[in-house]
């Protein structure tokens, strides 16, 4: 039976890899990945020699109805992403709709994904939270800050290394220096590191430093 599989891959140690994922990714098809590389090297170590096949974000418009064609021709494919479960900031979620709306079987896998971890590991209350992901670079930026201003729940962002001062700083512009947060990165790497303290201490701690790695920014909601 045609189906697609969401496969979650560790977002730092191999070993948070699952047995059922693993045993799907050497039975399907083919394996949809962001980078032929990337997924490569957790192939080579859990002896998986499935056929990849690139699709990303900047290619999924275009592969979407061949992808489409070999799903409904029957096939097994399973999707992947770098790092983390497909579809949370990664593509994927065209691809699932597409599915759906042809009744094709979709699996996902529960497996890894960088905010949760940091969410539970800061400190903060964790019972109520929105995931807001990746800002918007430039256009758009400081009017979704600004939506956010009097969000009540627990916040959790995405962001890479060389823009965390620049965002920590709107975050303190906006939100306060008080507002309580963590910064979290490489997360279940060898370097995992929690730095929690107010907006305004966070963003002085993080001008003196220089960071490398996958970025999971927390910050409290107003009130809390």
């Amino acid at each position: 039976m045609a189906a697609l599989f969401v496969v979650p891959t560790p977002i730092g140690n191999l070993e948070d890899m699952t047995f059922r994922a693993i045993r799907i990714l050497k039975e399907a098809d083919h394996v949809l990945t962001e980078d032929t590389r990337v997924t490569g090297k957790l192939f080579k170590h859990y002896g998986i020699d499935t056929r990849m096949v690139t699709y990303h974000q900047h290619n999924e418009h275009r592969v979407l109805d061949r992808i489409m064609q070999h799903l409904l021709s029957g096939e097994k494919i399973a999707l992947v992403s770098d790092a983390g479960t497909p579809g949370i900031s990664d593509a994927g979620f065209l691809l699932v709709r597409e599915c759906v709306k042809n009744g094709v079987h979709v699996e996902v896998l529960p497996g890894a994904a960088a905010f949760l971890p940091a969410l539970v590991a800061s400190g903060i209350p964790c019972d109520r939270f929105v995931f807001e992901g990746f800002l918007p670079v430039k256009k758009g930026r400081q009017t979704r800050l600004q939506s956010l201003a009097a969000e009540s729940r627990t916040m959790a962002f995405y962001e890479s290394p060389h823009r965390l001062v620049k965002t920590l700083s709107a975050f303190r512009d906006i939100f306060g220096d008080d507002r309580r947060a963590c910064v979290s990165r490489e997360i279940s790497k060898i370097y995992e590191e929690h730095v929690r303290g107010s907006l305004a201490e966070l963003a002085d701690t993080f001008t003196t430093r220089n960071v490398k790695g996958e970025i999971t920014i927390i910050v409290a909601g107003s009130g809390t």
